[in-house]
């Protein structure tokens, strides 16, 4: 039973801050520490982000059909031109990255730049005026590029893809809708990369159920955080998400200070 609720919370986590601009991967490495899980919970990831890519699938199938009908369309060639550079940066630096993230010495530092991200670009987004067919292949690889960088634990995936979008000039509906499309493939990399680590090692598996209920909550709650993003760039602020990381920021430096992380 114990199990069962760890993964439910850490479900409930991925699903959030998978989608929200606080760091999925942050919160998780968070969460397998105070839970005491390793190469399960390495496990357990992996069908959470199955779960998160449920979710975006689920609202927007019409423009993944559309895509798939359309190889050639120019949604789906920057769909691909965004992802080039993310792919390029997670292979080129994934044992340097994969090593941060073990440790977690950095990632105080990274929520609090991550804070600083979302404060400057919620000065900007009411500016753009691009919307999702005037994106360039240009604003598409910028912002694949800084998808990129967000392979650091905790720089926000999608905090870091929206600003990028918005500092583009690309206004804020098309902003949040280019960047869970974005997410599609970068997810889907992650589960491959994460699966090919698990073949044939020694992660001990958590159990049926509570994998299936953590993949059940990601998808639900992503599902929750997806729509949520949409309303506050609508007509919401981004300082909330800057002010809540930059807490947990310094309180991890703190802790790490302390010899408590």
């Amino acid at each position: 039973m114990e199990e069962f609720f760890k993964a439910v919370i850490l479900g409930t986590v991925q699903g959030l801050t998978e989608f929200l601009p606080v760091s999925s991967t942050g919160h998780l490495l968070l969460g397998r520490k105070l839970m005491g899980l390793s190469e399960a919970g390495l496990f357990l990831d992996t069908m959470l982000h199955l779960g998160t890519l449920l979710a975006v699938v689920v609202i927007f199938w019409q423009d993944i059909i559309y895509m798939i009908k359309n190889p050639f369309s120019k949604l789906t060639l920057l769909i691909l031109v965004g992802t080039i550079p993310t792919a390029i940066i997670g292979l080129t630096f994934e044992d340097f990255f994969e090593e941060i993230s073990k440790t977690g010495v950095t990632v105080g530092w990274e929520f609090l730049a991550t804070g600083i991200i979302l404060w400057v670009a919620d000065n900007v987004k009411k500016q753009g005026t691009k919307s999702i067919e005037q994106i360039s292949f240009f604003d598409a690889f910028i912002v694949g590029t800084l998808q990129g960088a967000a392979i650091l634990p905790a720089i926000s995936r999608s905090g870091l893809t929206i600003a990028g979008a918005l500092f583009r000039g690309i206004n804020k509906q098309a902003a949040a809708r280019f960047s869970f499309l974005l997410s599609l493939p970068a997810i889907l990399g992650a589960v491959v990369l994460q699966s090919a680590k698990l073949v044939g090692g020694q992660a001990e598996s958590i159990g049926f159920l509570p994998l299936l209920a953590g993949t059940i909550a990601a998808a639900l709650f992503g599902y929750i955080a997806v729509k949520w993003m949409l309303v506050i760039l609508q007509r919401g602020s981004l300082k909330i998400f800057s002010i809540y990381v930059w807490i947990l920021g310094v309180g991890i430096l703190a802790a790490q200070f302390l010899g408590k992380f």
